[in-house]
């Protein structure tokens, strides 16, 4: 019974220990963060708490649309650290998204949140893929007041297939999510990958590689 006990115990201070190293609980009531300090930390410096005001929690204009004259039709207006200093250290964010008809947010990862997305309006077919061996597609359209979560790290997408305008706000589980658009970064890195490379792994002509290269 007591090596029984003993055993948990361990699991449990395990589990915990896990759980501080990956999201630390605040030691203070804030930390806002302090754009203009030359620390160097994993995340952002504190602000003197003394010089805090009100502007360092909020932010305006989540209400405007996002830019979407793009070639892919997508708009993407952020709220993290970036726009909202008050969330250093806070472990959250949020990100407006706008799809005119047929636009889509191409696929992509958050390499240090997850995300769960609420559709505003319209119609969106939203999806992720597993990682290997399985790479299995996990997809659903979603209407007005759906609810989709994109898991940490994996590849996933968003489109439009209503005929108006799609809106959605997803929150991210990080102050600072990221994102890797896999288009831009494998076809334009800079330096490029060697072209001879990506024909290999995507089982393609070199010269089609070098078509999309050059259009990034």
């Amino acid at each position: 019974m007591a090596k029984t006990i003993l055993l948990l115990s361990l699991v449990a201070l395990t589990f915990n220990c896990l759980a501080f190293a990956f999201e630390p609980s605040p030691l203070q009531d804030f930390c806002v963060a302090d754009t203009t300090s030359p620390a160097r930390v994993n995340g952002l410096a504190c602000k003197d708490p003394t010089m805090v005001q009100a502007s360092d929690f909020s932010f305006s204009g989540l209400h405007i649309p996002g830019n979407t004259s793009n070639a892919v039709g997508f708009g993407a207006k952020a709220v993290n650290v970036v726009q909202v200093p008050g969330l250093n250290t806070l472990g959250i964010s949020l990100v407006r998204l706008d799809y005119p008809p047929w636009g889509i947010n191409p696929p992509h990862t958050h390499p240090r949140a997850s995300e769960i997305l609420t559709v505003i309006e319209g119609s969106l077919e939203v999806g992720f893929v597993t990682s290997n061996p399985e790479n299995r597609l996990i997809s659903k359209v979603l209407q007005k007041g759906d609810v989709f979560v994109f898991p940490v790290g994996l590849v996933h997408f968003q489109r439009n297939v209503g005929h108006g305008n799609a809106v959605a706000i997803a929150a991210l589980s990080s102050q600072n999510p990221g994102v890797i658009t896999i288009a831009n970064a494998v076809f334009g890195s800079k330096a490029p990958i060697a072209s001879d490379l990506l024909a290999k792994a995507f089982q393609v002509d070199k010269k089609i590689v070098e078509q999309i290269q050059w259009k990034f």
